[in-house]
């Protein structure tokens, strides 16, 4: 069964879209078929990956707000992953899809013919509780948190899971929570630490919380080259293993 997996917080600056590519890329290197859909109009995830958001003339937007079946504009084997890419003009989707019928279900409906063509589909979910993320979470299987290690991020975690567990008790009750991932962690800084530390004791009974991403020089360049860390030259690879240790994890869910 493919797994859709949405990168979900509400806030921003967390590493939801350096999660969705690298570990979308490592799942790839487990020679799984990989979908990435940048579903945030900042589209992030479509620039990491290289492309030039503004010059795009299809992107998700068109297939969302289509009435009949648009050709979806999936670019093919970007750095080994397809990518369903995003613009600004996403942002328009909050609107139109306020009277649209069914608003809900309708990422649902555009993933749903793809479903027999990939093993994962990544959603990079935008830093908002409205429309796009909720009808992120209705077309996902499991929803994977970042939360920064800062206590005003661990204390917006009840709003985060508050909309979770609503999008599971009235329109997917089968999502899950994969697990939380701590970010922009510094081994150095006792605030960190206790952050660290309090994540551990709140969220382990309710999912996975994995290693901590360290804050780290590499991931900002790679963003700028456009390409997964493991395609550029500083690698860090203590990264790149705690990468490979959630795409594991994905891969038992």
């Amino acid at each position: 069964m493919t797994k859709v997996i949405s990168i979900f917080n509400q806030a921003g600056g967390v590493a939801k879209t350096t999660t969705a590519q690298n570990l979308g890329y490592q799942l790839s290197l487990h020679r799984h078929r990989v979908l990435l859909v940048d579903i945030d109009p900042q589209a992030s995830l479509t620039t990491f990956m290289g492309l030039e958001p503004a010059d795009l003339d299809k992107t998700i937007y068109d297939a969302l707000v289509a009435e009949d079946d648009e050709t979806m504009p999936i670019h093919r084997d970007v750095h080994g992953m397809d990518l369903l890419p995003a613009n600004i003009l996403l942002a328009n989707a909050e609107q139109e899809l306020i009277f649209a019928e069914l608003r809900e279900f309708r990422l649902q409906e555009v993933l749903a013919p793809l479903l027999d063509s990939y093993d994962f589909i990544l959603i990079d979910c935008p830093p908002s509780l409205g429309i796009l993320s909720q009808i992120s979470l209705v077309a996902s299987t499991h929803v994977l948190v970042p939360i920064q290690c800062q206590f005003k991020a661990l204390k917006g975690t009840d709003s985060l899971l508050k909309t979770v567990a609503r999008v599971q008790r009235k329109l997917n009750r089968s999502l899950k929570i994969a697990g939380f991932l701590p970010t922009m962690y510094s081994a150095s800084n006792s605030l960190d630490q206790r952050t660290l530390e309090s994540i551990r004791e709140q969220l382990t009974a309710i999912g996975t919380v994995f290693p901590p991403l360290p804050r780290a020089t590499a991931v900002a360049e790679a963003a700028e080259y456009g390409k997964p860390l493991a395609l550029c030259p500083n690698k860090n690879s203590a990264i790149l293993k705690l990468f490979d240790e959630i795409a594991n994890a994905m891969e038992k869910i």
